[in-house]
């Protein structure tokens, strides 16, 4: 638990040093930096002082998904995964600083989209008339 504390602290201020250092860079030149890595664990753009609520938008419903291909249903689950993972971080940093987690409504927001998209290629698995596909398609699947 300490060394989570401090690792999250020092990573959070690593992340949020370079991403002031990029943005004096950058507005000093005009030449485009290298993209830190870091900077996808935390919402580096919204300032938590602020009091105007942000309004986030719905999870995905399984019938805009079924009308999506499978590529575009594999992005968009990398996608997700990477926001829970950046709320995630967010969420363990705060807390461990005894700060409140703002928006705590979006991580069920995208757990359910993740399982719905689970379930929308489920389904197309079952319908895959070749049944060694059909294993191979739950199998990757059930890697997700």
């Amino acid at each position: 638990m300490f060394l989570t504390r401090i690792f999250g602290r020092t990573l959070y201020a690593a992340a949020k040093s370079e991403a002031s250092a990029a943005a004096a860079a950058a507005s000093s030149s005009s030449s485009k930096l290298p993209h830190n890595p870091l900077e996808e664990f935390f919402e580096v753009d919204r300032n938590p002082e602020d009091d105007k609520p942000v309004v986030y938008g719905r999870s995905w419903k399984a019938s805009e998904l079924r009308l999506k291909s499978w590529d575009d249903l594999n992005k968009l689950w990398y996608v997700l995964l990477k926001e829970k993972n950046m709320l995630m971080t967010q969420r363990q940093m705060l807390h461990a600083q005894n700060l409140r987690f703002p928006n705590p409504e979006r991580v069920p927001k995208v757990r359910k989209s993740m399982c719905r998209i689970k379930h929308v290629l489920t389904e197309r698995a079952l319908d895959e008339p070749d049944a060694r596909r059909s294993a191979e398609m739950k199998r990757m699947i059930n890697s997700l």
